[in-house]
């Protein structure tokens, strides 16, 4: 039903640690140490688990609240692992929708888990259904990433025939809660099929479409717009960075201190401009070994193999991609959780 390499939810959260920790110049080092600052914040969740030496797991996450909400569940979650073992950056997407066990809460979607406990209880949950240590976070909210494609210039998609009808029924409301100053003075609809570059409220309907077709296609778009994204940021020359960074870091909190990011920076810069990032999804979408569908009082989720735990501990501490694990290439211990 998928590919392992597959994202499961909307990546908001990618571009802007590596932004932070990657693709800005050092020229800009004094003015990216004043402005990280003012994003931090003080988080007193300390890992269950012993840190891996080399390994530095942070969790990308994206959040859709509106505004007056004082409790809304985690749109996006990914673990970012800077590898310094095998000189690695990597990205696990974690499918909102995975059955897992909330501590204090029994059993649920793991978006859950922030509704009723913020980051804290979300670090809990992944550590102990995962049992993978989880170092640092990163949040953003909703409006971030509208803001962040409008500086960087648009992003190219190429839009189908069949999209363009969803897309423009989504623009109008796209473009309503869009915050950035030069968005216009009224919504553009796309004409024809094609490549566009879309603008930020564009892009937001287009990885938003959620009724055209299935999941794994709405995937398929978000994934179009964060490959955008990275060629957009890839582009800018060194004076349009503190640009960025200013619509960027008013929709940014993280536990990063301003001495851990540049300490990351050096460590994965050299990474990411040897090769490109490696990318996995769990639970694994096969069909083996994952069910989805509606169980219990939990609505629709992803019951996966827990023994399939151990590929996603492969892939980030031991590097091994899921397609070449071994565990894989047999079924015969698969145990779901029901």
């Amino acid at each position: 039903m998928g590919k392992f390499k597959e994202y499961s939810t909307f990546k908001k959260t990618v571009i802007i640690l590596l932004v932070l920790l990657i693709l800005i110049p050092l020229i800009t080092l004094g003015y990216i140490f004043f402005r990280i600052n003012s994003a931090h914040v003080d988080d007193n969740y300390n890992s269950q688990y012993q840190k891996v030496e080399g390994i530095t797991n942070i969790l990308l996450l994206g959040t859709d609240g509106r505004e007056n909400e004082l409790a809304y569940r985690s749109d996006a979650m990914m673990i970012l692992t800077i590898d310094s073992n095998h000189n690695d950056i990597k990205l696990t997407s974690l499918a909102r929708d995975t059955y897992v066990d909330i501590p204090g809460h029994g059993k649920g979607k793991l978006n859950a888990a922030y509704f009723w406990g913020k980051e804290d209880l979300l670090f809990k949950t992944i550590e102990q259904n995962f049992e993978i240590g989880i170092d640092k976070f990163v949040q953003v909210d909703f409006n971030a990433l509208m803001n962040i494609i409008f500086v960087i210039g648009g992003v190219d998609v190429e839009i189908e025939q069949r999209e363009i009808k969803s897309l423009n029924e989504g623009i109008p409301g796209a473009f309503d809660s869009c915050t950035y100053g030069d968005k216009g003075d009224e919504p553009q609809l796309i004409k024809g099929a094609g490549v566009h570059t879309l603008n930020g409220y564009q892009a937001i309907a287009y990885a938003r479409m959620r009724y055209l077709d299935n999941g794994i296609y709405r995937d398929q778009r978000q994934r179009k717009i964060i490959s955008g994204m990275f060629n957009g940021v890839k582009d800018l020359s060194m004076s349009e960075y503190p640009k960025l960074i200013n619509s960027l870091l008013p929709y940014v909190s993280t536990n990063v201190s301003v001495s851990e990011m540049l300490n990351l920076a050096f460590t994965s810069y050299s990474f990411a401009t040897k090769q490109e990032l490696k990318q996995a999804e769990f639970p694994i979408i096969d069909d083996v070994h994952v069910k989805g569908g509606k169980y219990k009082n939990a609505g629709w989720v992803w019951l996966y193999d827990v023994n399939s735990i151990g590929v996603l501990h492969d892939f980030i501490y031991d590097d091994i991609m899921p397609e070449d694990n071994d565990y894989l290439k047999n079924n015969d211990n698969i145990k779901l959780n029901y």
